[in-house]
Order: structure tokens, then C-alpha cells, then sequence
């Protein structure tokens, strides 16, 4: 997704902003798959859209209530709140004031302006990456849904609790003895998405090819597990260094705010995925493949 788009979006969130809308009608309207959209928005703004949306609709209410004689009631049913009671909560929440205390002198607000996205110019950090051209690739996979809502959501620890369940129900090892000795590298697979779509299949996974034992496939599957194919692609790739997962983060971060504004490149709807190395560099925690294409392709 380009700066542009993003823009877009933020346009069109503000024209219909005391309209029933969330994040999934922005990414319709931008003709982006939900997933995409909310990892986008929320790696580039530091937000997602409907925070946006709720921080913006709280601060034309509280100017609202401080410059018209309406009441807290009618309030409440214009900025898309069920209650007057769940606005009161969330608009002292946002302001530290409350409703009724904003209609009178000298309640403390907040003011939350429209986002304007500008391509700045930081510091000269070095983005090491390089781009890869793959064909059809399959993989056996422990897969499981999750919704949109947790990607880049701090407080939220579902996929390292997936790692973790997987690990403690000693799920991952023996699909890791299906490939050969040196070879045992492991996959987290995000998948492609439909626009409409609200959850987003994550997979930890082995590549099948030549290095790969498949005569026991199918007890595997009996089990649970799923063949995931991938088709072909162009890749930027990212290694990504540190202790734990907050490199990735990091990584992502930089691909949508210096990446692609700098190289022309926006990423696609196919599968990407991070590669944990049996044996890796030193300090590597994995390797991130962003399936990519020029602008305009």
C-alpha cells in the first residue's frame, strides 16, 4: 500500500466519520483485503482505523458539547455510541473530563486532529534486504485462525501462545524429523486475504520438497495438520536480528515507512512468511519474506 492510499483512506474515514463505520469499510473502499489493511495502517500511523475513528469522533463530540446547547443524550447517538452511559465511559476515558463536565468552563480536553501523511527524511540507517523470485512452494503446516484485530496489538501474545501450545504438545518436533538432518528449518506462514475477510490464518510449518520425508504425510494429516501451498512470487527479504520478537515489529515497521516509499515496491496479497534457521546467523532470530511487486504492476 502506497503513502498515497493511506491517505486515501484517512480521507475517506473523515468524510463518514459520524457514519456506521469500521476498519473492513475503509479497506473495501481502498479495494484492500481487511488483514492488509489493518497491518498497514496501524505499522504506519501507529494506530489502527478504528482507533482513529474513535479518537476522532470523541474530540468533534467534546467540541460539540463545549459550542452547541446538545445534549449529552443526542451526543452519545451522533458519534455511534449504544448508551449515553458507554459514551460517558469512554469519552472520560479519552478526555479526562466527563460529558457533562465538557459543557461547562474549564474542562480539561483532548484535541485529536485529522492524520496528513508526509514522507519525512530521518536519519541514514542501513535497511539490509535482498530480493528473491520463488515458484510454487508446499508446506505441511499446524495451522489455526486468529482475527485481525491482534495484529500489532502489544498486550496481545496469541501467536507466541500458538508457538508455545504447539511446543508444549510436542507438535512441532516430529514434524521437524520429516526433513533431513541440517535442514530442519521452520516456517510462520501468514496467509493471503479476501477483502471481506476478518481473520487471517497463521501456520507454523516445514518447507516439502526433495529434503522431506513424506511417506508418514499421511498420518500427519490425520492429525491435523495441513498441506499449505504457496504460489509463485517475488520477495523482498528482511533479516531480522535481536533477542525476540520484537525485531520483527521493527522489520515491518521499516518495510512500510522506509522500504516502500524509497524502492517503489508495495506488498502483495500472497503469503509471507518468517524463517527460523536450524542454523542461522549469529544474534538471527529469523528471516522475513514480504511478497512484493512495483507500484503500478
Amino acid at each position: 500500500m502506497s503513502i498515497q492510499v493511506i491517505q486515501q483512506a484517512i480521507c475517506y474515514m473523515e468524510e463518514h466519520i459520524l457514519e456506521n463505520i469500521n476498519y473492513e469499510d475503509v479497506a473495501k473502499n481502498i479495494h484492500m483485503s481487511n488483514y492488509n489493511f489493518h497491518r498497514t495502517f496501524s505499522f504506519i500511523t501507529g494506530m489502527t482505523a478504528n482507533e482513529y475513528i474513535r479518537k476522532r469522533r470523541l474530540t468533534l463530540a467534546a467540541c460539540e458539547l463545549q459550542t452547541t446547547d446538545i445534549s449529552v443524550i443526542d451526543a452519545a447517538y451522533k458519534y455511534g455510541y449504544e448508551s449515553p452511559e458507554s459514551f460517558s465511559k469512554a469519552f472520560a476515558h479519552f478526555h479526562g473530563s466527563t460529558p457533562k463536565q465538557a459543557k461547562g468552563k474549564g474542562a480539561t480536553l483532548h484535541l485529536f486532529n485529522p492524520l496528513v501523511i508526509k514522507i519525512t527524511m530521518e536519519g541514514g540507517s542501513i535497511m539490509d534486504y535482498r530480493m528473491e523470485q520463488k515458484g510454487c512452494q508446499k508446506f505441511l503446516a499446524l495451522v489455526k485462525a486468529f482475527p485481525n484485530e491482534i495484529i500489532n496489538d502489544d498486550n496481545d501474545h496469541s501467536i507466541p501462545d500458538f508457538w508455545t501450545d504447539c511446543n508444549e504438545k510436542n507438535l512441532i518436533e516430529p514434524m521437524k524429523l520429516l526433513r533431513a538432518k541440517g535442514k530442519r528449518d521452520l516456517y510462520g506462514l501468514c496467509s493471503s486475504t479476501k477483502e471481506n475477510e476478518t481473520h487471517f490464518n497463521y501456520g507454523i510449518g516445514i518447507l516439502m520438497d526433495e529434503d522431506t520425508d513424506t511417506s508418514q504425510l499421511e498420518k500427519f494429516t490425520e492429525k491435523g495438520y495441513r498441506i499449505w501451498d504457496v504460489q509463485p512470487a517475488s520477495y523482498a527479504v528482511f533479516p531480522c536480528f535481536g533477542p525476540d520478537g520484537d525485531c520483527l515489529g521493527e522489520t515491518w515497521g521499516k518495510f512500510y515507512k522506509e522500504f516502500c516509499p524509497q524502492t517503489g515496491y508495495i506488498q502483495t496479497e500472497d503469503t509471507d512468511f518468517e524463517v527460523y534457521f536450524e542454523k542461522g546467523q549469529k544474534d538471527l532470530f529469523c528471516e522475513l519474506w514480504i511478497p512484493v511487486k512495483k507500484t503500478g504492476n
